[in-house]
């Protein structure tokens, strides 16, 4: 019996972070063993805010590919590709842009947010307005079953199932998949200082940075705020740092901890001590191994490119059937 096809992808717009990894990643590797699942570098996504500097986003490319490698994405088990290698993205989110009306754009919650929430780019393009559409196109080219999305992205996935909805009736004929969503349960993790862990907020600890590096952001964390003197009882639930003990940590430190930060028997600097003896030897086979994959380059691309020929293998054959839906 042929597995169920799986599809998603990530922006290169930067390294990525330890909410990238529990958000996203470490969720893909786990699909594998059960779907036939198509992973993309979102490239041509990225040009929303990458669009003044594009150089950026081949390096970015590379970093995040290296990413996946080093996290366990198998190329003998999942497709990666890189979007823009895959011209029948951009044909298809031309024709699906055709059909689909401007108000269902504008009442994407996504619009809105980034428009306030990003400053430093000017995010009124048509091509932002519009990435929804190509997102759609992203997903119905592989016939996706199944698009593994947080509950906050559920909303577009929606917009892409109307998007399929209407062409398939236009066209009368059930050329696209309507893609369902595969929710899974995100741990909360927060960046050093409290806020969502992101990179236009410089708060994250990335998956390729040093032991140093994680070791000084791990010291400047922000932890309780009700927390003003070493005296003073903590909670751990309200703690910034806590959460990355519940992944790091062995259960019965975690207990430890709460107990002893509950009557004060440790201080945040103790706690924060502990959290980076147990990350850093939680983190450290992965980034052994993302130092090794990143050493040759070569294999990378070559994967990559292996990658590419599957995809759009699928990707063409589904676009033909499209356009002789539509009599082009």
């Amino acid at each position: 019996m042929a597995k169920k096809r799986v599809l998603s992808g990530m922006q290169p717009t930067g390294a990525l972070h330890l909410g990238n990894y529990f958000g996203a990643l470490e969720n893909w590797v786990k699909l594998q063993a059960e779907f036939e699942c198509f992973y993309f570098i979102a490239d041509w996504h990225a040009l929303t805010t990458l669009y003044e500097d594009p150089r950026l986003i081949r390096q970015n490319t590379f970093e995040v590919a290296v990413d996946w490698l080093s996290s366990g994405i198998d190329p003998e088990a999942s497709v990666l590709f890189v979007q823009s290698q895959i011209p029948e993205h951009a044909e298809l989110h031309l024709i699906l842009s055709m059909i689909v009306p401007v108000p269902w754009l504008e009442r994407n919650p996504t619009y809105k947010e980034k428009q306030t929430e990003i400053k430093n780019v000017d995010m009124s393009s048509y091509g932002f307005l519009g990435y929804p559409v190509l997102q759609t196109a992203d997903i119905v080219l592989y016939k996706a079953d199944f698009v593994p999305v947080g509950i906050d992205q559920l909303p577009h996935l929606e917009l892409s199932r109307e998007i399929v909805r209407r062409f398939n009736k236009f066209y009368r004929k059930n050329i696209f998949i309507e893609p369902a969503a595969k929710v899974s349960n995100v741990p909360k993790l927060n960046g050093i200082d409290g806020r969502k862990m992101s990179k236009s907020y410089d708060n994250a600890i990335y998956l390729s940075d040093s032991e140093k590096k994680i070791t000084r952001k791990i010291r400047s964390m922000f932890t309780d705020p009700q927390r003003a003197r070493r005296e003073d009882p903590g909670d751990p639930d309200v703690c910034n740092l806590y959460p990355f003990h519940k992944i790091y940590s062995p259960e019965a430190m975690q207990k430890e901890i709460d107990a002893d930060c509950r009557t004060a028997k440790i201080g945040c600097g103790d706690c924060k001590g502990m959290l980076v003896g147990t990350m850093l030897a939680g983190m450290r086979p992965q980034m052994e191994k993302r130092r090794e994959i990143a050493a040759k380059p070569k294999q990378v691309y070559e994967i990559l490119e292996e990658g590419n020929k599957k995809a759009r293998t699928v990707a063409k054959a589904t676009l033909d059937k499209a356009k002789a839906a539509m009599g082009l």
